[in-house]
């Protein structure tokens, strides 16, 4: 189970917070069962329909459960998040990333509901070189980036009271995700091959769930929240390779792995069918400055994970 980063050791749900009634979408995802974790930890209640009654690809349906349980806030986790895949499934990633934004913020709107959406790096190409602001100008390099770019159009088209998240590099307890492959590789693979030439910044799903659960507090006083785009992502900037050697050093505390050597490779060495941003590392000082968020150094919110994970094995 996820623990609490530095900036909630005094945080507790407040009465207001535990009276709001909070969906989330996408509940069965690596972020959205985190989210249901941590509001256990922290005291909030939420509400997860399963993706049955709350596909928001169908507007029907999206319009039905919101009508029916009339949350103060939406928080949408749900995602086509496939990135090679969806070079191969573009009317798929699209129907996910962007239609059902738009089901979403059209309903919403119609019951004047806010929106918490969760987005990505990906929308950037990596070729600024330094941490992307929100007012950059995005440019995707694939279909995964470009349907969750117009996803984000879509929010804002439509309904005023939204906020989007942008993370990187996300990983966790739950569902698929590169602390879990390096894992596994390590337990039979004598040497790993690691891209070691793209950049950004991996962020822990229980932080940012703490996150957006203490940003949900402050989204009960509409008039006071500052809405918009934020970014969100662990603390420091590392490549594919410098992550693995950790996710092996912290390994290793737990138990014996097989895995003697990793390898650093460059893109190149490395095909795939979507390309990806060199360097997508994101400044979070905006969500800092206005919800007192400050998230943990990478390194030390990747502990409590691998310790997790290997003793799940």
């Amino acid at each position: 189970m996820y623990g609490r980063p530095k900036f909630l050791d005094s945080f507790k749900c407040s009465e207001d917070l535990v009276r709001m009634q909070i969906v989330i979408t996408g509940a069965q995802g690596q972020l959205g069962r985190t989210l249901i974790d941590q509001s256990q930890i922290m005291g909030c209640g939420v509400q997860a329909p399963p993706e049955d009654d709350l596909d928001i690809t169908d507007p029907a349906k999206v319009d039905r459960v919101i009508s029916l349980l009339r949350p103060d806030l939406v928080i949408n986790t749900a995602a086509y998040t496939q990135v090679d895949q969806a070079e191969s499934e573009e009317a798929i990633a699209f129907k996910v990333n962007k239609g059902g934004c738009t089901n979403l913020a059209r309903t919403c709107a119609q019951h004047q509901i806010p929106l918490l959406h969760i987005s990505t790096d990906y929308v950037f190409d990596g070729s600024k070189g330094k941490a992307y602001l929100e007012t950059d100008p995005i440019s995707p390099l694939g279909v995964y980036g470009r349907s969750k770019a117009d996803g984000e159009i879509e929010i804002r088209k439509y309904l005023k009271q939204h906020m989007i998240i942008r993370t990187s590099w996300l990983y966790g307890s739950h569902g698929q995700n590169f602390v879990k492959t390096v894992l596994n590789l390590a337990r039979t693979q004598k040497t790993i091959r690691v891209v070691a030439d793209q950049y950004g910044s991996p962020t822990n799903a229980g932080d940012l769930a703490c996150a957006i659960l203490t940003i949900a507090q402050r989204l009960q006083f509409k008039n006071e929240v500052g809405w918009g785009t934020y970014h969100y992502c662990g603390q420091g900037v590392i490549s594919w390779y410098q992550f693995a050697q950790k996710i092996l050093e912290l390994a290793r505390l737990h138990a014996d792995i097989k895995t003697a050597r990793i390898e650093p490779i460059t893109t190149a060495e490395y095909p795939t069918a979507a390309r990806r941003p060199i360097y997508s590392a994101l400044d979070c000082s905006r969500i800092q400055k206005n919800f007192g968020t400050h998230p943990l150094p990478w390194e030390q919110s990747l502990q409590g994970t691998v310790k997790d994970l290997m003793a799940g094995h």
